[in-house]
Parts: C-alpha cells; structure tokens; sequence
C-alpha cells in the first residue's frame, strides 16, 4: 500500500462524517432542536417517497409521449330522447313492454349520444329498430338491461354500439396485473358470450367492424380452432373485446391466458339458449372472473324467452335491471311468416315434394333480383341432412351443408356461400336453426319435425327477419317424436293464426308420459296447452 493511500481514505471518511452531521443540523433546525417523534419522522420520510415518485413520474412523462386523453364532443343523452308521448304511442304500435316503469325511448339516429367516428357505419340505417329504440336509452346510462326480443330484432347493435362507446371513455392500456393475462397490458372491457360458434363470429364480424371506427379491435374465442392462435390474438395491440362460446372462454380465463378482471360491460346473448345447452355452470364461472356490479360492470341479456332458468340468472347477475319485452316473452312464431304445413302418410313422398318446391321457387323468382335466392332446408339428424343435399345437388341446384360433421372452417365457407350468392340451397341441422344471421331468407322448408316446438319457431325465425315477410313449409307425418309435439304444434299455429290442416287437426293432442305395470299410461291431453316448454332434467 503506498504512502499517500492513508491521507486520501481519512480525507474521504472525514467529509462522509460532515454530510451526516450537516443532514442532522438540518433535521434539528426543522425540530426547533426538539427530539423528532415518530410521527414526524414517519411524516418526514412520507414527503420525502413523495418527492421521489413525483420526480420519477416528471422524468417518465418527459420521455414517454402522452395518450391522448380527449375524445370528441359526445351529444348529450336527455336532448337525444323522444318526448313521453312521442314514446308511449311507439310503445303501443311496436307492443313493448317496459319494466319497471315506462321511460322515453330513442326513436331517432340523428343525436345519439356516441363517439362521431361511428356516424359512417350508422349512415345506411334509417331509424332504430323497437329494441334498440326501448334499450338504447337505459344502456346508454349505464343501467343493466334484460331484453326479450325475437331473432333478427338488430340486438347485436343494440348491445354493440352502446358497449363500444363506453370502451371510447376508458384508458386503452393498463399495467398488466401479476399472475393475470401472463404480460397482457390491453384490458379485456367487452365481453360477449354467445351460445354457438356461428352466432359468436357473426356478433364478431358486427362488432369487429364497429369498433374500427374508433380503434378498438375485437378477436372471437370458441373451440376447434388453434388455442395458441387465439391467445395471440388476444394479445395484440387496441384488442379490447372478446366475443365467444362459454367453453373456450372458461378454459383461456382458467388458465390465465386471458384476464377479465377489467371487464366493464358484459353481454350474455340467447341467454336461454345457452342455458339449454347446460352452459349454465360455465357462465357462473366466467363472470366470477368479472368485475362486480359495485366494481363497474354493466351486465346486459338477450333471450328470445324468458324461462325460469333465464330468470334465476338474471337475479343473480343483474342489478336492478331494466327488463324491455317486444313482442311476448312465451314461445310464439313470426307473424310475418307465411306457414304452410303438409301432413305425409308415407314419408318416401318427402323428397319428391322438396324438389317439388324448389322448382316451383325459382320458377317465381325473379331473375332482375338484386338479392340472391336463399333457402334454408332443414334436416334432423346429419346422414339425412348428407342425403338430402346430394339429392339437391343431382336435380342441378347449387346447394351446400352445415351439419356437425363439419369442421369449423368448411361450416363457414357453407355459410359466407349462402350469403354471397355462390350456392342458393343451405341443408342444415338444428345447428344451424338458431342465432345464425342469413339475411334475406325468403324460403324455410322442415324436411323432418325438430324435437321440440321451440326449435320450429326457431328454425322458421330464419326468414321473416329484420321486419321483412317470409314462407315457411314443414312436412309433418305424426310419426315417432312427431306424435307427442302434434297439441304444442297447433297451439304455435293458431297463435299465429295459421290455418290447421284437416289432418294435423285429427291428430291426438296428448302426451303419454308414464307407464306403470299395475295401472298402465297415463296421458296429458294439449290440445289447448298455455306454452312450449321444454322438459329439463336436474
């Protein structure tokens, strides 16, 4: 070690001493020589962590440029509302039916109260249709809303467009919480689930055009396609909305691939059908990942029903919802819809009687059409829908299948086919009868009965959409499953005040539900039953 190291060293520890004694003069000067208690120093140190963050915070903001936090001038709600009789006489015409009281209705798309970045997609829409108009107002406040409309009512938009403008209010990024998204820092705030992979992508295919008007994407989550795909999806950049099926979206917030803790406006669409389809369990667990009501979540419901399962949920979930009915909230068909029914004895006679149809169809078609023909035919079981598209496809039309044979991507090439134009015949199964948003389908023929009225109603509810007029024809021959369904179908028919076919009217109207060895069958007779229902089995 030389010489001169010591003098250095002693120099160095002799101003490190002086620095500490000048901080402790210091201290005392601001104590007035007291003794500093523990509050004052806790005090202390609190300004002093203060000072820090915020020059930490000056620093951040100098380097990083700001987000944009200012949003055009968005009109307001109260001057957008119809008067309260301007409201009551649509409420009579269009027989809604608003609970808990009556309030004035958005009847106009001049002054909506959103984002002007929208106007463009709103340009070709003329007025809202009566959901929207009785939904749009509460939606708009923030309120939770259970609507009960039919299929084809515009809901998407309904639920769409107000979701979408309070995503425009909220920060676009947040720092990813621990353990949650696995890095994801674009809060998830719009969740929609739907009952089926088809109804999930065409909500998608709306809301995703939607929200492009204001930059915000969306991605759509069902089962089938590549996991890995999806999650990557998710984690693009302005990716805040997510539609899906219940049972991919309860595998990705499992595995916490996806955070929904920053959800804000949640949407069960077909609430009822998605109950059927025994989601129940699934969407308790999805929205337990959810923000509470209290922590900010909006909850809105669609159901074409309102069953007690519907309403058991509902109870649950929502908080002091508006509850909006068009129409009835029992099972009834379209009234737009033309209904014929033809009763077979011999059920070999089906096939030359569909072809039959379609001929006498574009027969009458006309050529200078602008739309497309579509028709939609109806199959019960995936061998006979098979079948009958071969049988189509040799009398020359062009026809395509959607069954649940189908991979996801050929199901959606038979359907995007339908809707260009490439094929004008559509054979389905039941898969396909509910939810599906085919525009203008003139013609729905039911080659087989469905299992249940519910699913007639839904199947016909194919045509008839967006108020337009539409035909439907079933075959019907009061065999197997037919014979029990033969009192609820004629109670849909008269509802709707459709003729009854001598020999549909002959048909017994009973039930046979248990037979017992000492006391043999007993029946129910339904000729005059109040409803379809479906029977659930806990």
């Amino acid at each position: 070690m030389s010489a001169d190291t010591i003098p250095v060293a002693k120099k160095e520890k002799k101003e490190k001493k002086d620095k500490k004694d000048k901080k402790k003069r210091t201290i005392d000067d601001v104590t007035d020589g007291k003794e500093e208690t523990k509050e004052e120093k806790k005090a202390r140190k609190a300004a002093k962590k203060a000072k820090k963050e915020a020059a930490i915070s000056s620093n951040t903001a100098a380097s990083t440029p700001a987000e944009a936090t200012s949003t055009p001038a968005v009109p307001s709600l109260d001057a957008a509302l119809a008067s309260q009789s301007e409201s009551d006489a649509f409420l009579a015409t269009h027989s809604i039916t608003l609970k808990p009281t009556p309030y004035r209705l958005l009847l106009s798309l001049a002054s909506l109260p959103i984002n002007p970045s929208f106007a463009p997609y709103l340009a070709s829409y003329t007025s809202p249709t009566p959901i929207q108009a009785a939904s749009w107002p509460r939606l708009f406040a923030g309120d939770d809303v259970i609507g009960i409309a039919e299929t084809g009512s515009g809901k998407t938009l309904t639920f769409g467009l107000p979701g979408l403008q309070l995503l425009t209010t909220l920060p676009k990024s947040i720092p990813a919480a621990k353990g949650k998204g696995k890095g994801n820092t674009n809060p998830i705030q719009l969740l929609v689930l739907a009952p089926t992979r088809e109804l999930a992508l065409q909500t998608y295919d709306t809301v995703s055009a939607l929200g492009k008007h204001v930059g915000i994407d969306a991605v759509c989550l069902f089962g089938g396609m590549s996991r890995d795909e999806q999650v990557r999806q998710v984690r693009q950049k302005d990716v805040r909305v997510v539609v899906g099926t219940p049972g991919r979206i309860l595998d990705l917030a499992n595995s916490g691939d996806v955070d929904f803790s920053n959800v804000k406006y949640l949407v069960l669409d077909e609430a009822d059908r998605m109950l059927d389809q025994g989601f129940e369990n699934d969407i308790r667990k999805i929205i337990g990942f959810c923000p509470s009501k209290e922590q900010g979540r909006q909850t809105v419901m669609f159901s074409a029903t309102w069953p007690e399962s519907v309403r058991r949920l509902a109870s649950t979930f929502l908080t002091k919802p508006v509850h909006i009915t068009v129409g009835s909230d029992e099972l009834t068909a379209n009234k737009r819809i033309t209904q014929v029914v033809e009763v077979f004895e011999n059920t070999r006679e089906k096939e030359g009687r569909l072809l039959g149809h379609l001929r006498d169809f574009f027969k009458t078609f006309p050529k200078s059409s602008l739309v497309p023909a579509r028709i939609l035919v109806f199959a019960l079981y995936k061998k006979e829908a098979t079948r009958l598209e071969q049988t189509i496809k040799r009398a020359g039309y062009k026809v395509a299948g959607l069954h649940g044979d189908l991979g996801q991507d050929a199901r959606i090439r038979a359907l995007n086919s339908l809707k260009d134009g490439s094929v004008n015949v559509l054979v389905a199964t039941d898969v396909a009868a509910r939810g599906l948003d085919i525009p203008s389908v003139q013609l729905v023929i039911n080659v087989t009965f469905p299992l249940t009225t519910e699913d007639y109603v839904h199947r016909i509810g194919r045509t008839g959409r967006a108020g337009l007029s539409g035909k439907a024809i079933t075959f019907y021959t009061g065999e197997a499953h037919e014979k029990s369904l033969a009192g609820e179908f004629k109670r849909v028919l008269r509802d709707a005040g459709v003729e009854i076919p001598e020999a549909l009217a002959q048909m017994s109207g009973t039930i046979k539900k248990k037979e017992h060895g000492s006391y043999g069958a007993f029946y129910k007779d339904t000729s005059d039953a109040p409803a379809a229902k479906k029977i659930r089995f806990d």
